[in-house]
C-alpha cells in the first residue's frame, strides 16, 4: 500500500503537528477559540495536559463565565455543559486564561450597537461578540514568552468587521512570533485558517494545517490510524 500524493501531504503535516504539540520547544501555549465550549472540551483537557498556557476565547467563553458566576447577558451558553466547564476551570487552576474585557452588542448583525465592559459586567439584553484590547494585551504576554504556540478558532464573530478585531490582533502576535523570535506557530481549523488568510498573513506563521477533523483530533489526543481513506491500493 502506498499513499496517494494528498495523503502523503497529509500525514507528512499530522507528524509535523504532532512534534510539536509531544514535544516542543517550552513554552507552549495554545489559543482555542470557537462557538461552542461542548465540541472543543476533548481538545481542552488534551492540551491542558501537554500545555503551559491555554488561551480561551470565542463563543465557548460565556459558558465558563456562567460556570463563574458572571451574568452573561444574551450572549452563547451552554446550560448543558456549565458543570463540566466548572469542574475544567478548577482543574486547570491557573493554566486556562479567560478574556477580562468583551465588546458587547445589541443585535448579532453589522452595525449594531456595540459597548466594551469588563467580562463580569454583562448586562441583559447584550450579547458577547469578541474580545477587548485589554485581553488581547495580556494574551500578548504570555505570547511573547512562547516558543511553541497553537491556534484553533477564532476570538470572536470575525466575519463581521465590528466583530474581527481580537481574531486579527492574535494573526498579527503569530506573526510576530514567528518572524521576531523564531517560535513555531500553528495554526488548525478552517475558521482560523480563514481568518488568518483573510489578515494577509497566511504566508507569516511556521505551518498552516489542512487537516481539518483530523488535525483537531490529533489535538484531542486521539491515536490517528494514519490516512487510510486517502491512500491508493
Amino acid at each position: 500500500m502506498k499513499y496517494s500524493a494528498a495523503g502523503y501531504l497529509l500525514d507528512k503535516e499530522l507528524k509535523y503537528l504532532q512534534g510539536a504539540v509531544d514535544e516542543p520547544n517550552r513554552p507552549l501555549t495554545a489559543i482555542v477559540g470557537g462557538a461552542k465550549v461542548s465540541t472543543k472540551i476533548p481538545v481542552i483537557e488534551s492540551l491542558l495536559q501537554k500545555c503551559d498556557k491555554v488561551l480561551v476565547g470565542g463563543g465557548m467563553i460565556f459558558t465558563f463565565y456562567k460556570a463563574l458566576g458572571y451574568d452573561v447577558g444574551s450572549s452563547l451558553v451552554e446550560d448543558d455543559i456549565v458543570d463540566l466547564a466548572k469542574s475544567l476551570l478548577d482543574k486547570a487552576k491557573d493554566k486556562i486564561v479567560l478574556p477580562i474585557d468583551i465588546v458587547l452588542a445589541d443585535e448579532f448583525k453589522a452595525g449594531a450597537r456595540t459597548k466594551l465592559v469588563d467580562a463580569n459586567k454583562i448586562e441583559d439584553g447584550w450579547m458577547g461578540l469578541d474580545v477587548g484590547p485589554g485581553t488581547m494585551d495580556l494574551f500578548k504576554k504570555e505570547l511573547d514568552i512562547s516558543n511553541t504556540i497553537v491556534w484553533n478558532g477564532p476570538m470572536g464573530v470575525f466575519e463581521i468587521p465590528e466583530f474581527a478585531k481580537g481574531t486579527v490582533a492574535i494573526a498579527e502576535m503569530l506573526a510576530e512570533a514567528t518572524s521576531n523570535r523564531d517560535a513555531v506557530t500553528i495554526v488548525g481549523g478552517g475558521d482560523s485558517v480563514a481568518a488568518i488568510n483573510q489578515a494577509g498573513l497566511g504566508n507569516k506563521v511556521s505551518h498552516i494545517s489542512t487537516g481539518g477533523g483530523a488535525s483537531l483530533e490529533l489535538l484531542e489526543g486521539k491515536v490517528l490510524p494514519g490516512v487510510a481513506a486517502l491512500t491508493d491500493v
